[in-house]
């Protein structure tokens, strides 16, 4: 039996990671094989991609050259990653995917959604999530919870609010054009109701699947 698919996206500083990970330890003490990745990153080569990617000494990197690092990292992780989970009928919880290229490059960067969706979905042969996870907060919310964490921040973390408040427009705008893939949680709520709210959008969906697991 085929696995299910699901990613987690959100612009900077919204608590997708921090609500993943409660799921997913949720999820594993319910009985479900669980497997967790993130992008840029999730397999050898790909985590190679993500330091090149996120670096800060690269501040000045041309604009399709990242889309097409990002879109280098997720073909080696679908191949050495997802599929074979896919395959072996896991629940993958995947920290970032294909919309994030859509919200940051595409959108963010001005190189066009459409542009970089078909750029994806040859690196990807067309495979996008069974549920897309969308965790949503203001700009300005997330960039002082970032720094309210006090942790060093990576190369796109440290774009000006402009680019960021573009990343959420971004999203925003990938909600109505995939409205039947992509759930938007408001994460400016409490970590427990954000919690909460996943769980009533993702839920029914493993429910039907694993009913007899």
């Amino acid at each position: 039996m085929r696995g299910l698919f699901i990613t987690f996206e959100g612009n900077d500083g919204s608590g997708k990671s921090s609500a993943l990970h409660t799921i997913m330890e949720k999820l594993q003490k319910s009985g479900y094989d669980v497997l967790y990745s993130r992008e840029p990153g999730g397999s050898k080569v790909a985590e190679k991609i993500r330091e090149v990617i996120l670096d800060k000494d690269n501040l000045g990197m041309d604009d399709r050259t990242e889309a097409l690092l990002y879109a280098a990292s997720r073909r080696e992780h679908l191949d050495k990653t997802i599929i074979p989970a896919l395959k072996e009928g896991k629940i993958i919880l995947c920290d970032r995917y294909i919309d994030s290229s859509l919200a940051y490059q595409g959108y963010a960067r001005n190189i066009g959604i459409d542009e970089v969706y078909k750029m994806n979905l040859f690196a990807t042969e067309s495979l996008l999530p069974d549920l897309t996870i969308l965790v949503c907060v203001r700009p300005e919310i997330g960039m002082q919870r970032i720094k309210k964490d006090n942790r060093e921040m990576d190369r796109l973390e440290l774009e000006k609010m402009s680019f960021h408040q573009k990343v959420y427009e971004g999203y925003l705008e990938l909600a109505k054009k995939f409205p039947e893939r992509i759930k938007v949680i408001d994460g400016e709520q409490t970590r427990e109701k954000v919690v909460e709210d996943i769980e009533k959008v993702l839920m029914p969906l493993l429910k039907e699947k694993y009913d007899n697991k």
